[in-house]
């Protein structure tokens, strides 16, 4: 069959326990939205879809007077989920408008490609902290996997945040140089 990789997302969540919607959000926001983001507008129509398709089954279950459906996995979901954790990983996409402007930063000159980089640092170690705060949390769950996915977030961020020093200190000794060499 196939899902979406939000649906794969809400199948990875429905497999844990039962959920609504509102809790897979709250939980995308709170662990896959730091390598794989889902928004509502992605996670409602999806939900429909998965039930449509037999994969999930959903029960109304209202709470404080809001309307509620707590959505639970069933056994053809149990298995489309074993089957996509037992496939190959097809996408490894990296998106990073700071690489982006970094690669035409001969545009803006040598200040240009330094702000680039500074700000990439400071966003790289301000996620660093960020995971430090949460690893805890992931640590402490039954659950290992997210706790080793944490890990590899936060020494990611944290080499990507020392790569943008040596790459600043390496143009910093480079601009020195060229200025040398014109004198």
């Amino acid at each position: 069959m196939g899902l979406s990789s939000t649906g794969y997302v809400i199948l990875g969540f429905l497999g844990r326990r039962p959920m609504s919607g509102y809790e897979i959000k709250s939980l995308v926001d709170k662990s896959t939205r730091f390598f794989w983001t889902a928004s509502y507008g992605q996670i409602y129509p999806e939900l429909r879809r998965l039930a449509e398709a037999g994969l999930i089954e959903g029960e109304a279950r209202p709470q404080g007077g809001r309307r509620r459906t707590v959505y639970r996995l069933t056994a053809a979901g149990h298995r489309e989920l074993r089957d996509w954790l037992a496939d190959d990983p097809h996408v490894l996409e990296l998106r990073d408008e700071a690489l982006l402007k970094l690669f035409f930063a001969d545009s803006a000159g040598h200040q240009g490609a330094a702000e680039i980089l500074a700000a990439k640092r400071e966003r790289h170690l301000e996620e660093v902290e960020t995971l430090k705060a949460i690893e805890p949390k992931a640590r402490a769950l039954p659950a290992r996997f997210p706790h080793v996915v944490v890990r590899y977030g936060i020494e990611c961020h944290q080499w990507a945040a020392d790569w943008c020093e040596r790459v600043a200190s390496e143009l910093a000794g480079g601009e020195e140089e060229a200025e040398r060499r014109s004198a």
